[in-house]
């Protein structure tokens, strides 16, 4: 790879995510590689994951409040990510969940796509977007219909552009093949594993983490917890929906709020179970948990299937209804016992940052040496 010039695309640069976890990895195995980026706003503080690299950015950089409102220029951002002249390269890889992957290639350069997710918005979540965001009906909602229908349009024709597509579950490989017609290879996510030591001694309370947002159904964990007031839940996290599932806590809930990176480990490592109950691409807190030798409790669709093992680093539960988690719950205390936190800790291991490296670097020189023809 050393021989090849390489260029990386990621839709934006703002704050460090899951997403951009995959990009540090992915500059940490090709130090040498060049970046692009729609937009970059990243601090200062986290340039140092990113090999302090000045990215090669795009018009909406400079456009007026794009620092807060990137993700209002959707509608432009097919058109700036064509416009990155990335001729000179031999290997483009596009980290994407929205446009990256629609950079513009020629016939003899290699082009990989780790595909976070197809567009969500346009796809899949295209009515609830629209009823979420207000644009059903009127002039505006027949707008942004419009808009999203030429989008739509634009992410199939621009998948087809990839040489190789590289998912990030088994469920988005299924979400691609689905959308765009094309075949995926799986590589799960880079988790920082060692982050997170094995506690084998457990308190007894559950745990649960995230941004309050709808779809992360925190309510629906603090509305099962509130009709079992003998089993305690420590719920982490803020965000909009805070003050709604405030009213939802019942004694034995015990909201703490945004937590430090060391208090929320500290919280994991204790808790006897983990509970997440959103439908993900992947989830990352499952794996953190496991790491710390926690068992999580998950709803059982999306990503979290390939990164917990039911019945032996976790269960899963049905439908995303208060029975249905009470019930798992209970399952869970008549059978804790067989769950062996160093097992849990090493399945763990397999999704830690170092694996990730070693699994996309084989792939890469894999594509490379077979040439530029599509699996």
């Amino acid at each position: 790879m050393l021989d090849k010039k390489i260029a990386l695309i990621h839709e934006w640069l703002v704050t460090y995510a899951g997403s951009e976890s995959v990009v540090e990895q992915i500059l940490a195995l090709y130090p040498q590689s060049d970046l692009f980026t729609l937009v970059d706003f990243l601090p200062d503080s986290q340039r140092p994951l990113i090999q302090n690299k000045t990215a090669t950015t795009s018009f909406i950089q400079k456009l007026p409040w794009a620092k807060k409102k990137y993700r209002s220029y959707l509608p432009l951002m097919p058109l700036a990510v064509e416009q990155f002249d990335v001729s000179a390269y031999d290997v483009v890889i596009s980290s994407s969940h929205a446009v990256a992957k629609g950079v513009l290639t020629g016939p003899n350069q290699l082009h990989i796509c780790y595909c976070h997710s197809p567009m969500r918005y346009a796809w899949d979540l295209y009515h609830q977007y629209l009823n979420e965001s207000g644009l059903k009906t009127g002039f505006s909602g027949a707008i942004a219909k419009l808009i999203l229908h030429y989008i739509r349009l634009w992410d199939y024709q621009s998948a087809q552009r990839v040489d190789h597509f590289v998912a990030n579950s088994r469920y988005i490989a299924r979400r691609i093949k689905k959308v765009y017609g094309r075949e995926a290879h799986v590589i799960h996510p880079p988790v920082n594993t060692r982050q997170f030591a094995l506690c084998e001694q457990k308190d007894n309370y559950y745990l649960t983490a995230s941004r309050m947002v709808p779809y992360k159904k925190i309510n629906l964990i603090v509305e099962a917890f509130a009709t079992m007031p003998d089993k305690r839940l420590v719920v982490a996290g803020d965000g909009p929906d805070f003050e709604k599932i405030k009213r939802l806590a019942t004694p034995n809930i015990e909201l703490v709020g945004y937590q430090s990176n060391d208090a929320l480990v500290a919280y994991m490592q204790k808790a006897k179970a983990f509970i997440f109950a959103a439908e993900e691409d992947f989830g990352i807190m499952p794996v953190e948990a496991q790491a710390c030798g926690t068992p999580v409790l998950a709803y059982g669709k999306g990503g979290v299937l390939d990164s917990v093992i039911d019945q032996k680093t976790g269960l899963f539960f049905d439908r995303q209804d208060v029975t249905s988690l009470t019930e798992c719950v209970q399952r869970f205390e008549r059978t804790a016992d067989q769950f062996d936190p160093f097992i849990i800790h090493q399945h763990a291991q397999t999704f830690s940052n170092e694996n990730f490296r070693l699994a996309f670097e084989h792939y890469v020189a894999d594509k490379i040496r077979e040439g530029f023809s599509r699996t």
